[in-house]
């Protein structure tokens, strides 16, 4: 990569990581400190908690048309804009109300769309898997320092402080936009980060991408869940002080690190990535048994958040994986973005269900309401086909090769490995699915770089 792709990878990856970071912040404090606003009630305070992804799956596709329209740093920009109207909206509300409507409107800067874009943009195809594996890592940076820091800054400030200091997070990350990301001189057709309205359809008649992102809608679903009561159980459970709460996130986390780490690598080298999925979403399941034995013994809960973490963490990491490797070759883009769709939609039902069933049930009832679809979801991963062992490669095509993109594609789709070929002929770029295994680099070489 050069210096100036290295840069705007990172840049780019901070301020999404900025904005992720304020959202995730909110999850671990939300209910242990809803009870200083008037109005306060579980259901509500699940939907505080959840909120946000009911703007962000209604604006994340519309908001990346957008910026194809007028531009990515300006739909980057008001959308973090959005996203510190929400945060004072929210820092300043004495009603669990004015927190709902902050968090509704932190959600509608869905810039992750006009972010992968510009991303696009500002990078040579065959690095824009680095840039986008520096991106997706910042996410997972994001959300485990979010675990660990919310409770200690709501500890120090409060509710309304924590909602401050999303909104210095957001300032900066537009200046990060203004003064070090690099503006893009062209705009790239880039089929692994846009939406496609073509191809939408043929994505929705697909029944194995389809079950990939029921997953990740459930997998989000009960993540909101577990943040409605867990704090609140810690605290009066465990007998945790709320200021300590991050520590125990952070040990679960790091604790389910060292168990999934060896578990993808095996799932990979020995082509057992079905059978290590099913044992994930069990595993949701197992964990949800033994929260469900906390009141008579404590510990349980720590074993069913270790647990938990083990699976989430899994398929957290495998679901966009499994989603990339089954969309058709150049559908990448238009893929993940209803799968995000799924995501943020669940995270919003997942808070309002959540809420529901702790309000009348307390613990039993956020369980069992979060048991139900993942119970549906396993049914679902066992009856899923093998995933195929298949990696997306971007080939910038070489000037020399010649041909319309028809003859093109049909001469590297006899090269040995290559299974889906699409080419996009005025930008000289082809979207491939290989298996690695067996793929010839050197024929495949001889059109482009990969």
């Amino acid at each position: 990569m050069s210096g100036q792709e290295l840069k705007t990878s990172l840049s780019l990856s901070l301020v999404f990581m900025f904005r992720m970071f304020g959202l995730f912040m909110v999850l671990p404090v939300m209910a242990l400190y809803a009870d200083q606003l008037e109005g306060s009630t579980p259901l509500l305070v699940g939907l505080a908690i959840g909120a946000y992804g009911f703007s962000q799956a209604l604006l994340q596709i519309p908001f990346g048309w957008l910026s194809d329209r007028i531009g990515r740093k300006k739909i980057i920009i008001a959308g973090l804009v959005l996203f510190i109207a929400g945060s004072l909206v929210a820092a300043y509300a004495d009603t669990i109300q004015g927190v709902i409507l902050g968090r509704i409107l932190q959600g509608c800067g869905a810039i992750a769309g006009a972010v992968t874009a510009l991303l696009a943009d500002l990078t040579r195809e065959q690095y824009r898997t680095r840039s986008m594996a520096i991106f997706g890592m910042g996410i997972g940076l994001s959300f485990c320092l979010a675990m660990m820091l919310g409770p200690v800054i709501a500890a120090g400030w409060g509710l309304s402080g924590l909602f401050f200091s999303n909104v210095w997070l957001a300032l900066a990350g537009i200046l990060i936009v203004l003064l070090v990301v690099p503006s893009a001189v062209t705009r790239r057709q880039d089929l692994n980060s846009s939406v496609s309205q073509k191809c939408v359809r043929q994505i929705l008649r697909n029944g194995e991408l389809l079950r990939l992102m029921f997953g990740i809608f459930v997998l989000h679903f009960i993540v909101m869940g577990l943040f409605v009561f867990l704090p609140r159980e810690l605290e009066s459970t465990m007998n945790i002080p709320r200021a300590s709460h991050g520590w125990v996130y952070l040990v679960g986390l790091l604790g389910s690190f060292l168990v999934i780490i060896p578990f993808i690598i095996y799932s990979e080298k020995q082509q057992r990535l079905k059978q290590c999925f099913i044992s994930a979403v069990t595993l949701l399941l197992v964990s949800m048994v033994c929260m469900a034995l906390a009141g008579n013994y404590r510990w349980w809960l720590v074993a069913g958040l270790l647990i938990f973490f083990a699976g989430f963490n899994f398929l957290e990491a495998s679901l966009p994986s499994l989603a990339s490797k089954l969309s058709p070759a150049g559908t990448r883009g238009t893929t993940m973005g209803l799968y995000s769709t799924c995501q943020f939609a669940g995270a919003a039902l997942g808070g309002v269900l959540s809420g529901l069933g702790y309000e009348y049930r307390g613990l039993e009832g956020v369980l069992v309401v979060c048991a139900i679809p993942t119970a549906l979801w396993w049914l679902l991963s066992v009856t899923m086909k093998h995933p195929p062992y298949v990696s997306s490669m971007v080939m910038a095509l070489n000037p020399a090769s010649g041909g319309d993109a028809g003859t093109v594609s049909r001469a590297l789709a006899v090269i040995p490995g290559v299974e889906e070929v699409t080419v996009l002929g005025r930008e000289r770029t082809a979207y491939l699915k290989v298996n690695r295994r067996t793929l010839d680099m050197s024929a495949l070489r001889q059109y482009g770089e990969c």
